[in-house]
């Protein structure tokens, strides 16, 4: 008797230190890193985690997110991509080229996913092809053809008599320099002088705006790549407002603030195709089997209140492109 007693305490021990191990294994967290060159958590990095969460992902339960924000400062790229690799993150997700060089050479085992890299990761060397990515890399771009040239082209649609256009960029960012670049071969066609107005801190946004005053800038593109304008978001568009100078902007958030109008990738969108790709790699995917995608959808979107504060009238036939507009 005392001999089945044993073996049956026995059998339910083991049963309970299984059931432990298994509830120990559901709790277990997946920890992710995520670089970005904001300053806090954005539109972009919110469309990330609500992706995360529609797929059974919950912060402080079963996931947890390493934010690192750099606030653009592009030099400390490596340093915190070292810091998680440090910490033996599940997987790193990187906003933006410089942040996805880091992560790439901090470490080649560890998972990455680019959420948006705005230059060719082919020709930069982070992967192999496109549909082929190989190594521990893949994730999603913001190439398109002639983005640059489409947002010149509404510009002067939307301000027939427009001869000059300034661009505001951010100089430490190659990918800004690009799209400036883009932007000055688009207006050969177009019949429009470029006016390069480049920033380096944030004190340089003033004297940016009075040059393109001074120049008689009839519009304004600002670039958002690098970081520096998203991070002073509340300044360009005051100081856009000031000057009464009527704005293209790369990204939706701005017009969404109070900005004029924006072309671009559907940034929240992608964000959330980039939380499957996660979602994929921690059920044990390979990257390199995870083909780089581009964007399929573009907003253009038109802040009518925008428009009339500075006294502008949107032509109807640019009214009627718009995917969406804001009244």
């Amino acid at each position: 008797m005392k001999k089945k007693i044993a073996v049956f305490t026995l059998c339910v021990l083991l049963f309970a230190l299984g059931f432990a191990a298994e509830a120990q294994q559901v709790r277990k967290a997946h920890r992710i890193g995520y670089i970005t060159n904001r300053t806090d958590i954005g539109p972009n990095e919110a469309a990330f985690q609500r992706g995360l969460r529609e797929l059974g992902y919950v912060e402080g339960e079963n996931l947890v997110i390493e934010w690192r924000f750099t606030g653009a400062r592009l030099d400390r790229n490596p340093e915190v991509a070292a810091d998680l690799v440090r910490l033996k993150v599940d997987c790193i997700v990187t906003a933006g080229l410089g942040a996805s060089r880091a992560a790439k050479q901090a470490t080649s085992t560890i998972p990455i996913v680019m959420a948006n890299v705005s230059d060719d990761p082919v020709r930069n060397k982070l992967i192999d092809s496109l549909a082929r990515p190989g190594g521990n890399i893949t994730g999603f771009t913001d190439i398109a053809q002639d983005l640059a040239g489409k947002r010149l082209e509404l510009v002067k649609e939307t301000l027939p008599k427009a001869s000059t256009v300034a661009v505001l960029w951010y100089s430490a960012s190659p990918v800004a320099a690009k799209q400036f670049q883009e932007t000055e071969i688009a207006a050969r066609s177009l019949g429009v002088r470029v006016q390069s107005v480049e920033v380096r801190s944030p004190e340089d946004l003033d004297r940016a705006f009075q040059m393109a005053n001074k120049q008689r800038a009839d519009a304004l593109i600002a670039v958002s790549f690098g970081g520096l304008l998203v991070n002073n978001q509340s300044r360009v568009l005051n100081l856009a407002a000031k000057h009464r100078l009527p704005a293209m902007y790369t990204v939706s958030q701005f017009v969404e603030a109070g900005g004029l109008m924006s072309y671009g990738p559907d940034g929240p969108d992608r964000l959330r195709r980039v939380a499957s790709y996660v979602d994929k790699i921690l059920k044990g995917t390979k990257p390199a089997d995870l083909p780089v995608q581009q964007p399929t959808k573009f907003d253009f979107v038109i802040n009518l209140k925008a428009a009339k504060g500075i006294g502008l009238t949107i032509p109807p036939n640019v009214l009627a492109r718009a995917d969406r507009v804001i009244r």
